[in-house]
């Protein structure tokens, strides 16, 4: 470790430099004397487009070797990325499990099962969890892991048969499939296992977290569940602490305060990282990191929209307004993290956010009956005139009802009106309410099953 954190990740550009044959080259492009250096901003900022794509997957690896194990990632463009591990990227994105298993799930103190929904094969969620987790149990955590991966009727039966031999038991995957696991596992008796919840990849709102640790028997989401930031280019880069959910929880309760820390009008995912592993920066609203892994990266603009608050001053900004938590936790810095930025859409110059659909689909009376899956559009009707439509997804098993629809857009409207002051002020009421749609599960235009959900279609804010 350095003496700071921006001399760490000024080593591993230094390192990158050395013995990265695409990244020597990339600096000679950009006319850069790694030896003239002195600070991480002298660095040319690299893309997926500018930097990975460029160049062949051996040399991007340090020493022009592929590492022992390559994982696949579609991506949000659904274009597939070859990201190659070693058992030491493994270790160190291993440190970022620990701080949930070990601090907030005390799973060094008890028997826990560890049961990994992500999807399994070339994929990177799934076996890359796997070995996380088997880790942490070569350090003492009391884990046993299986992986059903994402077949829902297996996840159930080992769960059935396995959960009553632990004290607790862990299910990690993405929000909407761990949702749906829950909602559709019959006669399982959730509430017996004390289960927790790992999530990764989207970011949902506190009703949802409320509304599933609810269905789930988990008496307090904010102990037993946790959201991980992690990118298939760098391993997880910032997980959610009971700290930063309490926080999130609080300014979920405060739009206003939480347009003031944020900047937007829509509530990110709030995790904490360590800023030695991943080096952070923002600029223009949008996150870039250093970090070493199977391929190394120097500045990388992971087309994420975010930004970084420090400890002391998030401390300081919640004694201004008056909040108080409960909660310990590290004294690292925070990374906050909207997603990409092309899955907004525009509405009459609005900026309308699928974290804002998500809300109103998660009030009482509505929840029970659809997934939690849509698709956010703008759509023209035949006088060109512009709506704003949602796509709903009806659950399994809801009986079909005539007036779902209209309660989701009055739900749907008022929580726009409440967290999104463009909205609010930029729509004509008049064009307000969204047009909205209920379609049978598993959709096959809208909700086919088996790939990664995309919210919005169409041109993007």
């Amino acid at each position: 470790m350095g003496d700071s954190p921006e001399r760490a990740a000024l080593a591993v550009f230094r390192q990158a430099a050395d013995t990265v044959p695409a990244y020597a080259a990339f600096l000679r492009e950009h006319g850069v004397d790694p030896a003239g250096v002195t600070a991480l901003s002298d660095v040319p900022v690299m893309s997926k487009d500018g930097y990975v794509r460029r160049y062949p997957l051996a040399e991007r690896c340090r020493g022009g070797v592929v590492g022992d194990m390559i994982a696949v990632s579609s991506g949000s463009t659904g274009e597939p990325a070859f990201w190659p591990r070693s058992a030491e990227d493994e270790r160190l994105v291993a440190d970022r499990f620990e701080l949930v298993f070990r601090d907030a799930f005390r799973a060094h103190e008890r028997p826990t099962l560890a049961v990994v929904c992500f999807a399994l094969g070339t994929w990177v969620g799934g076996l890359y969890t796997v070995g996380c987790l088997r880790e942490l149990a070569g350090r003492g955590i009391r884990i046993s892991v299986v992986a059903p991966g994402s077949d829902r009727d297996e996840i159930v039966r080992v769960v059935t048969a396995l959960a009553p031999q632990f004290e607790q038991t862990v299910l990690l995957g993405y929000p909407p499939f761990l949702k749906d696991v829950i909602d559709s596992g019959g006669d399982v008796p959730w509430g017996d296992f004390d289960l927790k919840l790992v999530t990764a990849g989207e970011v949902f709102s506190e009703e949802w977290r409320s509304l599933v640790a609810r269905r789930a028997g988990i008496g307090d989401p904010v102990r037993s569940t946790a959201s991980l930031y992690g990118t298939a280019d760098a391993g997880v880069l910032g997980t959610e602490t009971p700290l930063s959910i309490e926080i999130r929880r609080l300014l979920a309760e405060r739009p206003e305060a939480a347009r003031e820390l944020f900047g937007e009008s829509r509530l990110p995912t709030l995790v904490q990282y360590d800023p030695y592993a991943r080096y952070f920066e923002e600029a223009d609203g949008r996150l870039m990191f250093t970090g070493d892994s199977g391929v190394p990266l120097v500045r990388y603009d992971i087309a994420d929209e975010g930004g970084l608050v420090p400890y002391e001053r998030m401390a300081g900004f919640l004694d201004a307004h008056g909040l108080t938590v409960k909660s310990d936790g590290p004294r690292l810095p925070f990374v906050y993290v909207f997603g990409r930025s092309h899955f907004t859409v525009s509405f009459y110059g609005a900026n309308v956010y699928p974290e804002n659909i998500t809300v109103g689909l998660e009030q009482r009376g509505i929840a029970e009956a659809v997934t939690g899956k849509f698709v956010l559009e703008v759509i023209e009707d035949d006088e060109r005139d512009r709506h704003l439509s949602v796509t709903v997804e009806q659950a399994p098993d809801a009986v079909p009802d005539p007036a779902l629809a209209n309660r989701v857009a009055a739900a749907i409207v008022t929580q726009l009106r409440r967290l999104n002051s463009e909205f609010a002020h930029y729509v004509p009421e008049p064009r307000q309410r969204p047009l909205v749609r209920v379609r049978a599960f598993a959709d096959p235009d809208y909700f086919p099953p088996g790939v990664k959900h995309r919210y919005t279609r169409g041109p993007s804010a």
